[in-house]
């Protein structure tokens, strides 16, 4: 119920329709007065949120912080989370959105002797496609890049965040792995990731990949131009908003 109720949330996380709404409100409205003062709420909020400076400003908010890794100790297992990829049954070939990041940055600790072992945890993250297993796409993978099987571990089963973190302690207990393993995810997805993987009893380290937010910037085109990207973006941002709270509610974290 949970994971169905987690993907209709998803709907409240798009801006745009926040924005549509209450410009549609305000064609509609009989009092003039109110529909003005609608229509520019829903033009405020269209600005606010193609603004990449403001957008920045809250992802470097929220984001955890990336670790260099010349500072970043040995680990056993690196486990990458999933909701990165896709098989294309037409081209008959993996496709990577913009998490992908986090599988290549496990790829590049792992050649840099920074982990031993690559944990990929995730099943089928989507309600319509239930037999399409991400770990299994990201298996092949890392067997085509030359990474070795030995080196290669999967967890198939999870769904979500909160299952990755449960079924990740089920599998690294069993393979009788103590030390500290690194959690490697988006910057965005790792206050929530990180919550459910320590109330799941695993013992970790925080390793963030793509983030959205670097270096505070003050060119022109920035701070003033709207960006149509800075919606999808604000939509990521949104969505992890909603996921926390949901998860928070729920006792996941």
């Amino acid at each position: 119920m949970f994971f169905l109720l987690s993907k209709i949330l998803v709907f409240l996380s798009t801006p745009l329709i926040y924005c549509i709404g209450l410009l549609l409100t305000g064609l509609f409205l009989r009092d003039p007065k109110t529909s003005k003062r609608v229509l520019y709420a829903g033009v405020f909020l269209l600005v606010f949120m193609s603004n990449s400076f403001i957008l920045d400003e809250f992802m470097r908010a929220w984001e955890i912080p990336a670790t260099a890794d010349n500072t970043l100790e040995k680990h056993e297992v690196g486990m990458v989370l999933g909701g990165m990829l896709s098989y294309d049954h037409t081209l008959n070939r993996m496709q990577f959105n913009r998490g992908g990041d986090r599988l290549h940055q496990a790829v590049l600790l792992y050649k840099k002797g920074k982990i031993d072992k690559i944990l990929f945890v995730g099943g089928s993250g989507m309600v319509s496609l239930p037999k399409e297993i991400e770990s299994i796409y990201a298996r092949e993978y890392l067997s085509q890049i030359g990474i070795p099987d030995t080196d290669i571990l999967i967890e198939t089963t999870s769904r979500n965040t909160f299952e990755n973190a449960r079924a990740s302690k089920i599998l690294l207990d069993s393979l009788h792995i103590q030390g500290r393993s690194l959690l490697i995810t988006s910057a965005i997805h790792m206050r929530r990731a990180r919550g459910c993987f320590s109330k799941a009893g695993v013992v970790f380290d925080c390793y963030s990949t793509d983030r959205y937010s670097g270096s505070r910037k003050f060119e022109l085109d920035h701070c003033l131009l709207p960006r149509a990207s800075a919606l999808a973006e604000w939509d990521a941002l949104i969505h992890e908003w909603i996921g926390y709270l949901s998860y928070k509610i729920a006792s996941y974290l």
